[in-house]
């Protein structure tokens, strides 16, 4: 259920409007109601969104640059350092960048040198000084001519990839430009000492790639810093939302919060330089949501959250939908040992990672729990276990389950549809609740015609001796029910048109119900499909499993863990997101479901 809100309007002196916002954040408690109706500090704003944005990246890059192996010890939270993370990473970053620029060009005069061998470029600038001059040639192999060799004492250093690498050692330097070939500048350093360097470029990228892993110690300082960020942009933005009064000397402020606090936040506001007022919220007031349910339906909220939430004066379908939704899990995923396997992963991950998970992880967990609670117990509905089935065994409670509850493919077929019809109706028992719960009684009448008409039809086929199919007492019923449905379906307009609307009614009644229906069989179907299936892999275990009994083990055991593993994923995820498709189509659609509210985010750090 959708827990009663109060609304509060605030008026603070502008003066004193920060210190009240603090005050207000510090209580945590009141849904603040946000507009753009003031200006405040738009590149205040903007800096904290950059730095945000810039936070949450560099958390991001530190988390995938952990050492998952290696246990890294986590500092103690720092929001200072934290905030200063993201420039250190930039800083680290662009020294790396710098680095590997550096590495790429020693890396290319490298690929030139090689071919010219390892020397020591000192000597060919002493040979210089005492008059000669050597120079280094690249000519392809067919124009290289051996005459070089006498007149220029050319000497051949390489040949390779059709290319002769050669030098020549002359009194003058002119004597050799005549040839007009493809000289090479005189290298700075030897081969050595540039494979040093290259090393030392690469060691020097290596020492900030580890300090890069090193910062990821620094990760819980940077998610508390991301979210004292997170608490300053929404106070700025909860600044934003005030309306500016008598020339701007006040400012009103609209939240809402739930009845159950109401005493404590008044407690709190009359200590507090403001003047506040408590009221009930109108039917045009935009009202946050906030679930109130038990322990049980409060962990089929999420499930509900994937859709949308109600609107206030709306009822809340979340603990409607969840015994259904239970149910429609078990009958498609529908095998004992897949069941039981969902209950016992779920059961130990709470049981030993109860100080590692969050809280919303434990309520996932708990949700899987009771899945696999109702899988188990469907699953005796066909008797699965693995693909295999308990009902063929000679053991003797399972054949006296088999007389209890056992479900042919033909009844498995018919309880789906029964499900989907029982599923419909109340769904339409809370579109009447609904509509009255808006409008009042009069809006409802329509919708009451209809479920009374189904559920007369419904009654005659199963009780023909009470109520017999076109007997007087069922044709009573029908006729009134068509008085609602012809003529109360818009109360005030004229009857002609209500008589419109309720032809056209009953056309999309009579083509959307029977598809609403026959959409229910998709439980017998995943139910049915993902038994095969098991039973294909089992079939596939044993008659390929050799003779060998180690060895036919080891196959067997491979096969079987192999294909259930993949049938369970895809039964998994079919049986969640199938019953949602119900859940979220048909259930919601009959019961008129709007949607469309936001949820309840008080202001707070």
């Amino acid at each position: 259920m959708v827990a009663t809100m109060k609304k509060f309007i605030f008026i603070s002196f502008h003066k004193d409007y920060d210190r009240f916002l603090h005050a207000l954040r510090d209580l945590g408690m009141i849904h603040v109601a946000e507009q753009d109706n003031i200006k405040v500090d738009e590149e205040k704003l903007q800096d904290y969104l950059s730095a945000s944005k810039r936070l949450s990246e560099s958390i991001k890059k530190l988390k995938q640059l952990r050492d998952k192996k290696a246990a890294v010890p986590f500092h103690d939270v720092d929001i200072e350092r934290g905030m200063n993370i993201p420039a250190e990473i930039e800083r680290i970053e662009n020294k790396k960048s710098a680095l590997h620029q550096q590495l790429q060009v020693s890396l290319k005069e490298r690929d030139i040198l090689r071919p010219w061998g390892n020397f020591d470029p000192e000597n060919i600038h002493r040979l210089k000084e005492a008059g000669y001059h050597v120079r280094f040639f690249i000519v392809p192999d067919r124009e290289y001519d051996p005459e070089w060799e006498t007149l220029y004492n050319a000497v051949v250093i390489q040949k390779g990839a059709s290319k002769t690498y050669f030098v020549t050692v002359t009194k003058g330097a002119q004597a050799v430009d005549e040839l007009q070939l493809e000289e090479m500048k005189v290298p700075e350093v030897s081969l050595d000492a540039l494979d040093k360097l290259i090393d030392s470029l690469q060691e020097k990228i290596h020492g900030k790639e580890d300090a890069l892993k090193a910062l990821s110690a620094e990760i819980p300082s940077a998610e508390a810093a991301l979210k004292s960020l997170e608490s300053d942009i929404f106070f700025t933005r909860v600044a934003r939302s005030a309306t500016p009064a008598a020339e701007d000397k006040l400012m009103l402020l609209q939240g809402w919060a739930p009845e159950e606090n109401v005493t404590e936040i008044t407690n709190y506001l009359e200590s507090q330089d403001v003047y506040f007022r408590v009221s009930d919220p109108t039917p045009e007031d935009d009202v946050p949501i906030k679930f109130k349910n038990n322990r049980f339906m409060r962990l089929f909220e999420p499930i509900a959250e994937l859709y949308m939430l109600p609107k206030y004066n709306e009822i809340d379908l979340t603990p409607f939908f969840a015994p259904f939704y239970m149910i429609f899990f078990g009958l498609s995923l529908g095998d004992i040992g897949y069941g039981a396997f969902l209950l016992i992963v779920a059961t130990l991950a709470r049981t030993f990672g109860k100080e590692k998970i969050s809280r919303t992880m434990r309520g996932m967990l708990a949700l899987v729990q009771i899945l696999g609670i109702s899988t188990m117990v469907c699953g005796l509905l066909t008797g699965g276990f693995f693909g295999f089935s308990i009902y063929e065994t000679n053991i003797a409670i399972f054949q006296n389950l088999k007389d209890q509850v056992f479900f042919d493919n033909e009844q498995m077929f018919m309880l789906s549809l029964i499900l989907g019809v029982v599923q419909i109706m109340f769904a339409m028992s809370l579109k009447i609740v609904n509509r009255v719960k808006q409008f009042g009684w009069v809006q409802g009448l329509s919708t009451i015609g209809w479920f009374v008409l189904l559920l007369s039809v419904i009654v005659a086929y199963l009780f023909p001796t009470f109520m017999p199919m076109g007997g007087t007492l069922h044709l009573i019923v029908m006729g009134l029910s068509a008085i609602l449905i012809f003529f109360l379906n818009s109360p005030g307009k004229n009857p002609f048109m209500n008589l419109g609307l309720g032809l056209w009614d009953t056309y999309n009644m009579a083509t959307g119900l029977l598809g609403d229906v026959l959409s229910y069989v998709r439980l017998f179907a995943l139910g049915l499909s993902g038994g095969i299936l098991a039973s294909v892999f089992n079939s596939l275990a044993l008659g390929l499993k050799p003779d060998n009994l180690i060895g036919g083990s080891i196959v067997f055991l491979l096969i079987f863990l192999f294909g259930h593993a993949i049938n369970m994923f895809m039964n998994v995820l079919g049986a969640f997101v199938h019953p949602l498709r119900l859940t979220f189509v048909e259930f919601y659609k009959n019961a008129e479901f709007e949607g469309g509210g936001k949820k309840y985010n008080p202001f707070r750090k």
